[in-house]
């Protein structure tokens, strides 16, 4: 059987890198191109990846820094083990400690032993590339760079970008959603909504108390945005001279059809992720523990690579009713947050 050949998920989508090329200062159109082009050969270079790394024994938990040093290839040399005490790079400590939030959160909120269930190591590479203005998971292991300075801080920075990114991971091991349409849309909402949760659970905050905003501090200072996308208000983002103004609707009647991004799938998972948000903060509470873990059943046993939002909706609340009761609380959040986005769920499903 030949092996599928997995895009590369990077944090910063193609449709913002294309405004900087077109908006931006010379310097800025070069990195601009140079990283959209980069991404792209890294597409390429997945099909000679192999398998997925070996797991270690059920519960421990494994990470491995590697410093690129401003090159391309991966891994790059040993930079911080599991167990060893803080490097003086403060990009191996952050990349090093948002894995093990990452870890921590999917094993204590769902019982979950690393990305693939069987102890996967978490393994990434810091300060890859120069001025690379992005993050990725690459199939294998999570890659980071350190940002232009102008624009982007280092990638290592924004904890909700590290759970993104490894979860990326999770959904290749379970859904695994065709990259493309609505199910690549779906692809990089449900990475949004389990980044904000790894923030969210690490701060110990209520869904009422959470900012529903990816990449809160990346953007350096003088830049008019304050995240890469909202799960609260997509579409709001950033309005910025050289980045552009964020596309995200937030409804199905505002479905952007565009023939890059794979079909649009950083744009239009602003409509499932603003469903998620108003689940959330409809149920109350602490966010992992309700509408989290809701969705990570659907993506677990539920979903699979061609699902729709349709398919989706349904299979949340479907969850829903299976873990809190038809029509209760919880369901009734989860229906009716799909319907105000404009998807609904069929009539007589998950009643």
């Amino acid at each position: 059987m030949t092996e599928r050949i997995l895009p590369i998920q990077c944090i910063v989508p193609p449709h913002m890198l294309r405004e900087i090329a077109g908006r931006g200062d010379a310097g800025q159109r070069r990195w601009a191109l140079d990283t959209l082009a980069l991404s792209e050969r890294l597409r390429g270079r997945r099909e000679a990846m192999g398998p997925l790394p070996a797991g270690v024994s059920v519960g421990e938990k494994q990470r491995s820094i590697f410093d690129a040093r401003g090159g391309s290839t991966l891994p790059g040399t040993l930079a911080r083990s599991e167990g060893e005490p803080p490097s003086s790079d403060p990009a191996v400590n952050e990349a090093y400690d948002g894995a093990g939030t990452t870890y921590d959160f999917y094993r204590e909120a769902y019982g979950r032993n690393s990305l693939d269930d069987r102890g996967m190591r978490l393994d990434g590479s810091v300060h890859y590339g120069r001025d690379y203005d992005n993050a990725f998971w690459d199939g294998r292991q999570m890659v980071y760079g350190d940002g232009d300075g102008r624009l982007f801080r280092r990638f290592t920075v924004a904890v909700d970008v590290i759970g993104h990114e490894l979860t990326h991971g999770v959904i290749q091991q379970e859904a695994n959603f065709r990259y493309e349409d609505q199910p690549g849309a779906l692809n990089e909402s449900f990475a949004d909504v389990f980044g904000s949760l790894v923030k969210q659970w690490g701060l110990g905050e209520s869904a009422d108390k959470a900012d529903w905003l990816i990449g809160s501090n990346l953007f350096e200072p003088g830049v008019h945005g304050k995240a890469l996308r909202s799960m609260a208000s997509p579409g709001t983002a950033y309005d910025d001279p050289v980045l552009g103004t964020d596309p995200q609707p937030a409804e199905m009647k505002d479905y952007r059809k565009v023939d890059f991004d794979n079909g649009g799938v950083h744009i239009n998972s602003g409509i499932p992720n603003h469903a998620f948000y108003l689940a959330a903060t409809a149920i109350g509470g602490r966010a992992w523990e309700t509408a989290g873990k809701v969705w990570y059943i659907a993506l677990r046993d539920r979903l699979r690579s061609g699902a729709d939002f349709r398919r989706a909706a349904e299979a949340t609340a479907a969850v829903a009713a299976e873990l809190f009761g038809a029509k209760s609380r919880e369901q009734d959040a989860v229906r009716s947050a799909w319907d105000r986005v404009g998807v609904g769920v069929g009539v007589g499903a998950a009643r």
